[in-house]
């Protein structure tokens, strides 16, 4: 029996109280009055028949409207359930949305940041080697003028032992220019 042939039933069944109740109603409306009295003559055993019939086809309709009542609420509260499961799906839906954005802005943030502090060592270590290379090139420049220095003096030497005297005077020069330098010691570019 679905939820239409009950309600069907449970019109059909109040329609047939409520025929009898107009019946009692007609009768006692319809009663003639008695004499010298504002009282009416009813017949009695009509009234009650009527009366008890109702009575018992009230309980079955009632039965009926408290069962069409309570599917009715079954179903409003499954109905409840529900929604209130697809919005707790999607307020679960919502935060992870909120903890990938998050997750995403952080992850962002963070690699702006390693980015820009690689970038900073990056100029600093090239500054370093630059400063470095600067240094050893300043470093080489000495040995490479004191270089030249010893070898004018060793071409100046050659030169004077075919002259005899000149040999003297360019090495003199040359320690005169190098404090720290004779003509015996080399110099060692890593002291």
């Amino acid at each position: 029996m679905t939820t239409e042939d009950d309600e069907e039933f449970a019109a059909a069944g109040a329609g047939e109280v409520e025929s009898l109740l107009r019946q009692v109603a007609d009768l006692v409306g319809n009663a003639r009055p008695m004499p010298l009295s504002s009282s009416v003559m009813i017949n009695r055993d009509e009234v009650l028949e009527l009366v008890e019939e109702a009575a018992e086809r009230l309980p079955e309709e009632l039965r009926q409207a408290r069962w069409l009542l309570r599917e009715r609420d079954e179903f409003l509260a499954k109905v409840q359930r529900q929604g209130d499961d697809i919005l707790d799906q999607a307020r679960v839906q919502a935060e992870r949305m909120v903890q990938r954005t998050e997750v995403v802005r952080t992850a962002q943030h963070t690699a702006r940041r390693t980015v820009e502090d690689a970038e900073a060592e990056s100029r600093r270590l090239r500054h370093e080697a630059e400063d470095y290379c600067d240094q050893k090139l300043a470093q080489f420049e000495v040995v490479l003028e004191r270089t030249r220095k010893t070898v004018q003096a060793g071409r100046a030497r050659l030169q004077g032992t075919a002259d005899g005297s000149a040999a003297e005077q360019p090495m003199a020069a040359v320690a005169a220019d190098d404090p720290g330098s004779s003509d015996t010691d080399f110099f060692d570019q890593d002291s």
